[in-house]
């Protein structure tokens, strides 16, 4: 499967779970491809714009401002520098790189071969 497969996989994922109501499963899948976005200004951006609409239907403040500052950063830096392996969220640092999963990785392997 190739990087922008997989990311497509988890975002459908995350449509069909926010579409049932399950808005933590939606943005768990979401998280999945930001991590596998983030080097793609267009994917990296694109995440960031699930995470909104997830934190907008919580009515979670601090996600959606987190989100809307996270979505200007990922369209000016996305190709400059990113935190590996971030999920994301406003709940961690914006800045802080973190543990990529194994599936997750070994796609991101075989993205740079």
């Amino acid at each position: 499967m190739t990087l922008r497969a997989a990311f497509e996989h988890e975002w459908t994922l995350a449509a069909a779970a926010r579409a049932q109501g399950n808005l933590d499963l939606a943005f768990r899948h979401l998280e999945r491809a930001h991590v596998l976005g983030q080097r793609s200004t267009r994917l990296h951006v694109r995440s960031h714009v699930g995470m909104l609409a997830v934190g907008w239907r919580r009515r979670d403040r601090r996600e959606v401002f987190g989100q809307l500052t996270r979505i200007v950063a990922a369209a000016l830096f996305s190709r400059l520098w990113v935190p590996v392996g971030n999920t994301g969220g406003a709940n961690v640092s914006a800045v802080k790189p973190m543990p990529v999963p194994p599936d997750l990785q070994a796609l991101l392997d075989q993205e740079r071969r």
